[in-house]
């Protein structure tokens, strides 16, 4: 045990460890806050949708050889989310059906495209590191880093600020509506956060585990909670807890960062629904 103490304080000497800790954590953070509202609203796999129409658009950037594609990705990210969350009733394809169709579209476009105009040697592993976060998490620059805290900073504070709003339209949209709430400003509102959340945990968890990140701590905390506050709350902590605990652990056995984040995010909801289990017989 001792000896784990000692190689984990080594690692945190390193810079682009203390970086990665800052930016998974503030990453897990957000993810947690608009994943009760998703879950509630039955959007849970809007994260997997929109991860893949950044992957789609990151892949666009690599064969354009951008310096920084979260440019290309976070635009084009924003776009189809408010398509999604924005629709309304009179559109044609639903949500589930567009986010589908966005899914499966834009990471076979990405992938075709970096297959026929390869931006380097090793296709594979760009593959793998986008899809999976590898070790993308561990390679940011300061100026990466940077922009993760301001962009996490400013999703909390207006979280925070419209707090009474977004509980209102995520469990009655409709006689929001009527109480003369602008709900399509907020749906637009929610569509520019999600699509901000998720081109930053790119680099954490990858593009195929995204969803994981949004809905498991929400899950997590609705077995143990019952009110709004509470649950969104205990899904923060929950989320951070689960995130620097998977990182400290991958760092110290070389284990993938986003599978072992992912992982312990499904110990923990295990745990979760064996205490309510336990809770509601003893009720």
């Amino acid at each position: 045990m001792a000896e784990a103490f000692e190689t984990l304080r080594q690692y945190l000497s390193y810079p682009f460890v203390q970086y990665a800790l800052i930016t998974g954590t503030l990453i897990a953070l957000c993810s947690s806050l608009l994943g009760v509202t998703l879950v509630l609203r039955r959007f849970s796999y809007i994260g997997d949708g929109l991860s893949h129409v950044a992957f789609g658009a990151m892949s666009f950037a690599a064969v354009l050889r951008l310096a920084d594609d979260m440019f290309l990705a976070l635009p084009a990210t924003i776009a189809c989310a408010v398509l999604i969350l924005c629709g309304g009733e009179r559109r044609k394809i639903k949500g589930d059906a567009a986010i589908a169709m966005l899914s499966v579209g834009s990471l076979a476009t990405g992938y075709l495209l970096m297959n026929v105009f390869s931006p380097s040697t090793n296709l594979s592993g760009d593959v793998c590191s986008t899809l999976f976060g590898s070790t993308s998490i561990l390679t940011l620059t300061r100026a990466e880093v940077a922009v993760s805290i301001v962009l996490s900073i400013l999703v909390v504070v207006v979280f925070v600020l419209f707090y009474n709003r977004i509980f209102a339209v995520t469990f009655d949209e409709t006689f929001s509506r009527a109480t003369g709430l602008q709900t399509g400003a907020y749906n637009f509102f929610l569509a520019v956060v999600i699509a901000v959340i998720i081109v930053l945990a790119m680099n954490l968890v990858g593009s195929l585990l995204i969803s994981a990140l949004v809905i498991f701590p929400a899950l997590s905390a609705m077995r143990v909670c019952r009110s709004f506050k509470s649950v969104t709350i205990c899904s923060a902590c929950m989320s951070v807890f689960c995130a620097v605990g998977g990182m400290i652990f991958s760092i110290l056995n070389g284990t993938p960062v986003g599978s072992t984040i992912v992982a312990a995010d499904m110990v923990l909801f295990v745990v979760c629904a064996a205490l309510a289990a336990v809770k509601s017989r003893a009720a």
